[in-house]
Parts: C-alpha cells; sequence; structure tokens
C-alpha cells in the first residue's frame, strides 16, 4: 500500500511540474528618450502560448520601463 502511494504521490507531483513548465519566448521591445530597441529571448512560465507569454512579459517588461512591441516566438523548454 505504501509503495502505491508513493508512487501516486510521484506521479501526481511530475505532472505539477510538467504543467509549470518553462516556456522560452523571442521577443522584440522598446525603451523611449532615447529610443532603445530590444531583441530578447527570455523564460517565463505559465502556459506557453502567445497570448499568456504576452501578458507575463509586458508585466515583466513594464518594471524595466521597456514597451512589448512584438513575440515572435514561443516554445516549451
Amino acid at each position: 500500500m505504501t509503495r502505491l502511494s508513493s508512487l501516486a504521490l510521484g506521479l501526481i507531483f511530475a505532472s505539477a511540474v510538467a504543467a509549470q513548465a518553462a516556456c522560452v519566448v523571442e521577443y522584440k521591445a522598446k525603451r523611449d528618450n532615447p529610443l532603445e530597441l530590444f531583441y530578447e529571448v527570455a523564460q517565463v512560465g505559465g502556459d506557453c502560448t502567445v497570448a499568456d507569454a504576452t501578458a507575463r512579459l509586458q508585466k515583466r517588461l513594464q518594471r524595466d520601463g521597456l514597451t512589448l512591441l512584438k513575440v515572435l516566438s514561443v516554445r516549451k523548454k
């Protein structure tokens, strides 16, 4: 019984970790005054969709005074 419980718990944990797998996002951003353009690759959590990556990146970039211009690609790490 203990071995089965440990196995089940391990599978649940592995599923949770896989669901939170990191995504690699290529994007373009800018900063004004003076104008600076950036091409970067970042790692974000959450769903590996363009919409989710865009939302997460916008929040992160705003803290640095940057404006997200475009998400170029999103892929699982």
